[in-house]
């Protein structure tokens, strides 16, 4: 198996177990369940690979699980996108780098996602800069995958739930390896 692919099962192995910033699931869980969504909307793979990987910038930092409950932000997105950006293909580490910009433009443009969000994820927003202001609207949809990083931000929502059932994460390898350079 790829060394790539054989790091971020280590990595999920290793630190996949940890809870996701305050919500009811573990970061591997929450990977799964937004993999999980992409798939179920045939998503392409490196679609389906961005999923599972949006929060890897998580498990690659060493900042305390409860960061964002002390008013520190620890750019995952930024974090994650620039490991991922050298062995995966720009669908994948572009829509992972712009997923949080996806939510905060998400929450000036649509008018009923906030009200969607749970709690642990508007502290974040709070942390991240708020809702977009029009300038930064005009500049995100000007990002080459900011169409993919919305998608990925409603499955990003969504995969939350404890009692979701998903395949393991070795049932998403074909969706990597695909994703890859």
């Amino acid at each position: 198996m790829n060394e790539t692919i054989l790091n971020i099962i280590a990595l999920f192995n290793e630190k996949g177990n940890s809870m996701y910033g305050g919500e009811a699931v573990t970061q591997l869980q929450h990977g799964l369940q937004a993999a999980t969504a992409a798939r179920a909307k045939a998503a392409t793979p490196a679609t389906v690979t961005a999923a599972l990987l949006h929060d890897i910038g998580h498990l690659l930092h060493t900042l305390p699980e409860d960061a964002p409950d002390n008013g520190i932000d620890d750019y995952h997105e930024n974090l994650g996108a620039r490991y991922l950006s050298k062995y995966f293909l720009p669908e994948v580490s572009e829509s992972v780098r712009l997923h949080v910009a996806a939510k905060r433009y998400l929450c000036a443009t649509d008018s009923e996602y906030m009200g969607k969000l749970s709690s642990p994820s508007v502290i974040s927003l709070n942390l991240q800069g708020g809702p977009m202001n029009a300038d930064e609207i005009e500049a995100f949809e000007k990002e080459l995958y900011f169409k993919q990083a919305v998608q990925l931000r409603y499955w990003d929502e969504l995969a939350k739930d404890p009692n979701m059932v998903t395949e393991p994460l070795e049932s998403f390898i074909p969706d990597i390896e695909q994703s890859l350079v």
